[in-house]
């Protein structure tokens, strides 16, 4: 299954957000919240972003390969997701607002693309079988 691989990057993505949430709480000494610490609030925002949009992003990748997707879309939506959120994480942590927009705008390209390729792909005679 392709959506394996896509499924796997975004777990590595949010390990290494959550290792950075942590790592931060470690060395400025908060246990909740984000005690005020503009590094902290960041990571926490760029981890919260990503669990926010990964899970949704696969569950309609997943669904657009059930639905019978030729595989080259599910390759171009499942990097499209991934470089959305590399690209946001990228211009979070630099405080880069175009990159931060741009990973926003592949991110949301991806989801309309999945949306529109399930509506595309989906068995409609089995949606509206009567059984």
């Amino acid at each position: 299954m392709v959506c394996a691989l896509y499924a796997v990057l975004g777990a590595l993505l949010l390990i290494k957000f959550s290792f950075d949430v942590v790592r931060l709480r470690g060395l400025y000494h908060v246990s909740y919240g984000d005690g005020g610490f503009t590094e902290l609030q960041s990571a926490i925002r760029i981890h919260g972003n990503a669990v926010e949009y990964i899970p949704v992003a696969l569950l309609l990748l997943l669904l657009m390969e059930m639905n019978g997707a030729e595989v080259w879309m599910i390759h171009i939506c499942g990097l499209m997701t991934i470089a959305g959120r590399l690209m946001h994480y990228y211009g979070f942590h630099h405080r880069l607002v175009r990159w931060r927009r741009s990973g926003m705008g592949a991110t949301w390209c991806a989801l309309l693309l999945m949306v529109a390729a399930n509506l595309w792909y989906m068995p409609w005679e089995l949606v509206f079988s009567v059984r």
